[in-house]
């Protein structure tokens, strides 16, 4: 039986992740409370998506009851931004008594997708891609780790082969840098199923990259945040992607301190969707009109290809803002049509497999009955002697 991995951020978990919503926010005000005594000089990231409301509302009674300091708050406009997210940002402000300050990047969302590329299915999907189209190696070398009966020579093999490869080769292979298979990790191309295939044959014509989120939002959030003590953001496990994966600096994922001395916030890191239901419900919140009115069930960096309702979300936001659904897709078009003809590849590949699953086990019964037709029809033996 093959060997399960599971992530750290599901096993070395604190205990309030598993109490009942009420209990974990409790739970949760005291954790941010406590901190913000102790590290008062704090901003956060508010994004106007509903994640970013349940954290403002949960820092704002913690600060109300405890009589703490007020918290920054920037919201981080990429340039491809939703109106009902921008009147949603102003509102809160104005609903809390606190500023929330836009800042805009020197690079937008446009000049880095040009330069750097597009992301496709997911941010490590695209770190991954961006690297295999930058080194060359070929996709080749999967076939001839597969093929081989000692896996980690054959791996370091490779590493001579094709230097300064090492992500590459791993990504590519579905291995570990030892040579020890890791199929069923986010890390590695066949994470998204028959990946490696689809793109031997139907190689992208476009640059796959997620620089647009590193230019856009991560260079301009550090250098807003680098004079700052504590630094608090509304990441989920549960959202996927790289929040559920492991960091170095770290194993609770809720609390850390970074290399630099500065601190990191994530109170909502094991909230579930059913926790987020019942504080909504519970406090009475109004999400943006991205939700309420558009009916979208999570927003984020407006028309990005990483969500799989990228283009089902946009048909959303269409009668309401079209000309922001024209610049998505003069942006991302590229990555949306290349996502539906993978979608197309998967489903066929998935019938294929399907279909031949079941002529095996068709042919299998079938061999049962021949045999034991060819049992029943045999003479009886007998001893003439």
């Amino acid at each position: 039986m093959a060997e399960t991995y599971h992530s750290r951020v599901y096993t070395d978990r604190p205990a309030y992740a598993d109490f009942d919503a009420p209990a974990k926010f409790q739970a949760i005000q005291s954790i941010v409370a406590k901190h913000l005594k102790q590290h008062p000089n704090a901003i956060c990231s508010y994004s106007g998506g509903a994640d970013s409301d349940i954290l403002i509302d949960v820092i704002e009674r913690a600060r109300g009851i405890f009589g703490l300091p007020p918290v920054k708050y920037v919201f981080f406009n990429t340039g491809l931004e939703m109106q009902a997210t921008k009147a949603h940002v102003k509102a809160t402000a104005e609903k809390y008594g606190v500023e929330i300050e836009t800042v805009r990047p020197k690079v937008n969302i446009v000049q880095a997708s040009r330069k750097y590329g597009i992301p496709f299915v997911s941010k490590i999907m695209s770190a991954g891609l961006s690297e295999w189209q930058k080194k060359g190696v070929p996709l080749s070398v999967a076939q001839e780790y597969d093929q081989a009966a000692d896996k980690q020579t054959k791996r370091l093999e490779l590493k001579e082969r094709y230097p300064k490869c090492e992500s590459v080769l791993n990504f590519l292979c579905c291995c570990n840098s030892k040579g020890e298979p890791r199929p069923n990790i986010q890390l590695v191309i066949n994470s998204s199923k028959y990946m490696r295939d689809f793109i031997g044959e139907y190689p992208p014509d476009f640059k796959i990259s997620a620089e647009c989120c590193t230019y856009c939002k991560k260079n301009i959030a550090h250098q807003v945040q680098k004079d700052y003590d504590m630094v608090i953001t509304g990441e989920r496990r549960d959202e996927g992607g790289m929040r559920s994966v492991p960091r170095k600096d770290n194993t609770s994922m809720c609390f850390t301190e970074t290399s630099s001395g500065q601190y990191r916030l994530r109170p909502l890191y094991y909230v579930s969707d059913a926790d987020k239901a019942w504080y909504k419900e519970y406090y009475g919140l109004r999400y943006s009109d991205a939700y309420e009115v558009y009916g979208l069930t999570r927003t984020g960096c407006c028309g990005c290809p990483i969500s799989y309702k990228a283009i089902a979300d946009l048909e959303l936001i269409r009668p309401y803002e079209p000309n922001l659904v024209k610049a998505a897709w003069n942006i991302f078009g590229k990555s949306y049509t290349y996502r539906q003809e993978y979608n197309a590849y998967k489903a066929q590949r998935m019938e294929q497999e399907k279909a031949e699953k079941k002529r095996r086990e068709r042919e299998k019964q079938q061999g049962v009955v021949l045999t034991e037709t060819v049992r029943v029809a045999e003479p009886e033996a007998k001893d003439y002697f």
